[in-house]
């Protein structure tokens, strides 16, 4: 058993560094968020920093990293004011890796995997066809963190496309009937197995 402290993780190399603490907190959800740049461009970029903010309205929130050339993303989100998260099943797994590339503000993701786009008339951002599930956002509000300069960008649900099926009739969604996978760290790609759902825990 190996014992850790700050001192140890700081002299650490900085690729192992990051490949070690993105990875320890465990399984996180993966999207792809599709944006879109002033100049029509369509942007895919695979995010695993997805988190609930609240239900009513409904709010999702993620991490995005600053605003370069080498990441759209929130550059676009800012431009446009709203972006998309697509699910990711084994049947795109690679195509959706292959997004994390650093391809340059003139060349779109979609393209460059063979990923078709879906466009909807509520929301002008792209979304991925394949997706079993896809939510359009509205930016609502972009919380700047000092300590790394990242952001933590806080969006409004302003639509959902998914299958009827995967819905319970308490409102549950069934994101592993839909086919979704989930990441840990910036590389690992994991099936989901439904275990069990456990009754509203009471005192």
């Amino acid at each position: 058993m190996r014992h850790l402290l700050l001192s140890d993780i700081e002299q650490m190399s900085s690729r192992y560094r990051a490949s070690f603490i993105n990875s320890i907190s465990g399984f996180k959800s993966l999207n792809l968020v599709g944006s879109i740049a002033k100049d029509g461009q369509h942007n895919l970029a695979p995010f695993n920093s997805i988190v609930h903010i609240g239900s009513n309205p409904p709010y999702l929130g993620m991490i995005a990293r600053p605003a370069t050339e080498s990441h759209q993303t929130l550059s676009n989100i800012i431009a446009s004011g709203y972006y998309t998260l697509n699910s990711v099943s084994e049947s795109i797994m690679e195509q959706a890796h292959q997004c994390s590339a650093k391809y340059d503000a003139n060349t779109s993701e979609f393209e460059q995997t063979g990923l078709e786009v879906f466009l909807s008339e509520k929301n002008i951002a792209p979304y991925v066809l394949v997706s079993s599930i896809k939510i359009g956002l509205e930016l609502v509000e972009i919380i700047p963190i000092q300590l790394n300069q990242t952001s933590l960008v806080i969006g409004k649900i302003i639509e959902i496309i998914l299958p009827e099926s995967i819905i319970s009739e308490d409102g549950f969604v069934d994101i592993a009937s839909a086919g979704s996978i989930t990441c840990n760290g910036l590389d690992s790609y994991y099936s989901v197995k439904a275990l069990k759902r456990i009754p509203y825990a009471k005192p």
